[in-house]
């Protein structure tokens, strides 16, 4: 597995903080933009391969995450 970035990091914090799990951090994002959003796309937010802004901006509102 590859290594966290800083806001996969952040985003496995707040889920913890909130005691929710990465598939309903998906289906409030795919509820809130629309977009087609699953667990590989996640991964890739995590680790920082990929960085779509409404996506990023939306698990910010979601898990209420300063920008």
């Amino acid at each position: 597995m590859a290594k966290l970035c800083d806001f996969g990091k952040e985003i496995k914090k707040r889920l913890v903080d909130l005691d929710q799990s990465q598939e309903w951090l998906i289906e409030e994002v795919r509820r809130d933009t629309g977009l087609y959003f699953d667990n590989g796309y996640l991964y890739k937010i995590l680790t920082g391969t990929r960085s779509a802004p409404r996506i990023v901006q939306s698990i910010r509102t979601i898990l209420k995450m300063e920008n």
